[in-house]
């Protein structure tokens, strides 16, 4: 039996019972000619369509028709097996839906403008006079890791922003010291969200604080960054394996692979229509990315704190607090690539004609991000109306009050589950954070604040493992790697994160001291990373 028979018969397969299933459940449910309720709503089977979706992917490794699968799935669960239901349902109530969403349609602008802008960079020999200086400056792999590392932590104001911005500056560094797109896009995810979610001015402080009701959202904010363990686990971790050079996993052969000279593995590259070596200008320098890069940034944090009301009075950090990073991002974006088109018209770099070629590249450069995210948002909303959200919301309510010290620890694998099994972050925020402040507001602060941060560090550990998240795919895009390749490699890495910050969150409920705890997970996740490089370094003298 083939590949591609296999693929459809496990495909058959998974949707056969979901039907089966749906039927029966639908029999059994009474007629509600009011309002329309799924059979299946607030049950288990919510979780199935992402559930569907992420395992055909990962067996499959083909994600666009593994998303569309999960989709027609969770449809097919909503209607109750009705087809013309399912398939109004699937279009109307997801794809259409989703595409006409202002906010997901400013994202997809922005995408488009910087995939423009990084074809614009490419075009006038930036990107490979920057490669070239960095080439003189950066003399090892470790060094270009690090370099990549401290850029994706100092654009901390929005993950999207973060990654296709790290990914278009370091690219041509990384290439040059033979780092595998795999290994590029985990160092751009870990430095997206997880740099984010403990940075209090960013677009993912402004959304956490909104979802804190009857307290002061940005205080606490701040005082959970300490007990957020994922996130600095992760950075920790990151630095430590790439100064002891330890790799493990998939990510170990992409390595290896790398440095024979093969960067995809796979030998696949999705976004190769906005490189191409040949029709390069020598003209470009090295303030050919600097100068737009720049302009870039500051032009996308004027456009968020314009979103946010600072010129007409708010404060910057109440700006930032109410900004729509949607509509920011769009604008700043705009602008950056306005001038960038100006500078290289004035230089004499490019042509106008030329830099309008771009926006065609640009574009199709960016359509393999655009299909995922889109199918990624139909998955999403088919997965909220068959209530997801609120099955994990009243599961949580059943924890019982002796094992409250150990909450933290159950609230942040809860936030793995949800985020991974929805690919939203900031939506487990919205379903956890508002629980946790009503259970402890009043009784217990500490243990208020280490929770909030244990469904932050979950979130973005659930987001980060997730193929179907979109800065995961956003990753994948910034770093031009096929998607499922980042993903398969950067499991392990997330789960020994997620794994070492378990345990962390246990000692915090029983020490409920973050100065203290804080040093412990650090110390522990620099032990784990030490005995893999020694069970490594063991492995091969035995061979």
């Amino acid at each position: 039996m083939g590949k591609k028979t296999k693929k459809i018969l496990l495909s058959s397969v998974c949707l056969a019972i979901v039907l089966m299933f749906t039927l029966v459940t639908n029999a059994q449910a009474a007629d509600n000619k009011t309002e329309y309720v799924p059979a299946v709503y607030q049950t288990f089977c919510a979780l199935i369509p992402p559930i569907i979706a992420i395992v055909l992917a990962l067996i499959t490794k083909e994600v666009y028709s593994s998303l569309f699968i999960g989709i027609i799935a969770g449809g097919i669960l909503y209607s109750g097996g009705s087809f013309e239901k399912t398939v109004v349902h699937i279009f109307n109530d997801g794809i259409i839906s989703v595409l006409s969403d202002s906010y997901n349609v400013g994202i997809i602008i922005f995408l488009v403008l910087l995939g423009t802008l990084v074809a614009l960079m490419n075009k006038a020999g930036g990107s490979k006079a920057f490669g070239e200086w960095a080439g003189t400056h950066i003399k090892t792999k470790a060094g270009a890791q690090l370099a990549t590392i401290i850029l994706g932590a100092l654009i901390f104001i929005d993950d999207y922003f973060n990654c296709l911005t790290v990914g278009s500056v370091m690219l041509p560094v990384t290439e040059k010291h033979k780092i595998s797109r795999a290994k590029f896009a985990y160092l751009i995810d870990s430095t997206a969200a997880p740099v984010c979610i403990i940075a209090p001015i960013s677009s993912w402080a402004a959304a956490v604080s909104g979802f804190v009701e009857g307290e002061d959202g940005l205080s606490l904010f701040v005082k959970a960054i300490p007990y957020n363990y994922y996130a600095i686990l992760t950075i920790i971790m990151m630095v430590t394996m790439v100064l002891l050079k330890v790799e493990f996993g998939p990510m170990a052969k992409h390595e290896k692979n790398a440095e024979a000279g093969d960067l995809f593995t796979s030998g696949q590259n999705s976004y190769d229509s906005i490189e191409n070596p040949d029709d390069t200008e020598t003209k470009g320098k090295v303030i050919d990315l600097i100068i737009p890069i720049i302009s870039l940034v500051i032009c996308c944090v004027i456009g968020m704190i314009y979103t946010g009301g600072f010129f007409e009075g708010a404060d910057f950090v109440t700006a930032f607090s109410q900004s729509d990073a949607s509509v920011g991002l769009v604008l700043g974006s705009f602008f950056g690539l306005v001038i960038t088109i100006i500078l290289y018209v004035l230089r004499k770099v490019l042509s106008f004609t030329k830099c309008m070629d771009c926006l065609v590249t640009g574009f199709k450069a960016m359509v393999p991000a655009i299909l995922i995210l889109t199918l990624a948002w139909s998955l999403k909303s088919v997965t909220d109306s068959l209530g997801a959200k609120e099955f994990v919301a009243g599961t949580m309510a059943y924890v019982p009050n002796y094992l409250m010290r150990f909450l933290p620890s159950i609230v942040f694998l809860v936030g793995c589950f949800l985020a991974f099994a929805t690919g939203t972050s900031w939506g487990t925020f919205g379903i956890l954070i508002p629980i946790v402040v009503n259970i402890f507001s009043g009784t217990n602060y500490e243990l208020m604040i280490m929770s909030v941060s244990a469904c932050m560090a979950g979130a973005v550990c659930g987001d980060h493992c997730s193929p179907i998240s979109d800065t995961t795919i956003m990753s994948s895009a910034g770093a031009r790697c096929n998607h499922l390749n980042h993903v398969s490699t950067q499991i392990p890495y997330a789960f020994l994160a997620a794994e070492v910050s378990f345990i962390s969150y246990v000692v915090a409920g029983l020490i409920l001291n973050p100065w203290i705890s804080l040093p412990i997970a650090i110390a522990l996740m620099i032990l784990t990373v030490f005995a893999i490089k020694s069970l490594k370094r063991d492995n091969n003298t035995q061979m």
